[in-house]
């Protein structure tokens, strides 16, 4: 699978109010491998940045007077991301830039040609209830963002493809086990019709004990348990 981890500067926080992107910055991963490809450009917004957002990226006026305007490399950008899933930390935010120029240019938005996934929700799922940002997750699952004084577009990327793995560590494995081959007659190779299972008989008192066990857990769970039913308005007791 592909994927595009990405992240934007922008000039303020509204492109309603003439935000622009001054920084955009992505890179590729197959198969849960950084390949080394990305895309990158600082882009001149003929604006100046808020102060607020200024202090955040660090990227002057005068500093982007000459790099290229968004027109210029928008069916670049659009290239790259084609077919891709689109990994950005509060993505709803990157997505208005990017979609409020693409727009302009009478261009498609992101989502009709990739598929654009949210870390943060994703972040928000798996630690409610804690700080989710950048920073606070690279502290949390051991990613390394010491090189990060500055907001960078690119760097910001690099950093939250870091994330991302270390976010959904072991999934590959879950995945190598369902979709790898395995030759017939090598040490793992199993023939399900050769195997021997054991028979083991419960007595009558195995079975009230597990009744009774299972009808102690299902008083714990205030939304109910998956393994008790209900048949013709009568209590059944609880099943595995």
């Amino acid at each position: 699978m592909r994927y595009i981890i990405l992240d934007t500067e922008t000039t303020g926080l509204d492109p309603n109010q003439g935000h622009k992107l001054v920084e955009i910055g992505a890179v590729e991963m197959i198969d849960r491998q950084l390949t080394g490809t990305h895309f990158h450009h600082y882009l001149n917004p003929e604006r100046d940045s808020d102060e607020g957002a200024l202090n955040v990226h660090g990227l002057t006026t005068e500093f982007l007077s000459d790099k290229p305007l968004f027109k210029n490399i928008a069916q670049n950008f659009l290239d790259f991301i084609d077919g891709a899933t689109v990994l950005i930390h509060n993505a709803p935010f990157d997505t208005k830039f990017i979609n409020a120029e693409l727009a302009a240019l009478n261009l498609p938005d992101m989502q009709s040609i990739c598929v654009v996934e949210d870390t943060l929700a994703m972040a928000k799922q798996m630690f409610p209830g804690k700080r989710n940002n950048l920073d606070a997750l690279c502290e949390r699952l051991g990613v390394n963002n010491a090189h990060r004084t500055l907001h960078g577009a690119l760097l910001d990327a690099e950093i939250l493809a870091e994330v991302y793995l270390a976010m959904t560590r072991g999934q590959e494995t879950l995945s190598m086990d369902i979709h790898a081959p395995v030759a017939a007659g090598s040490e793992y190779s199993v023939d399900i019709g050769s195997l021997q299972l054991a028979n083991i008989a419960l007595d009558d008192a195995d079975v009230l004990a597990h009744v009774a066990y299972l009808e102690q857990m299902a008083k714990k769970c205030k939304d109910g348990v998956v393994w008790m039913t209900q048949a013709s308005g009568d209590n059944q007791s609880p099943t595995t």
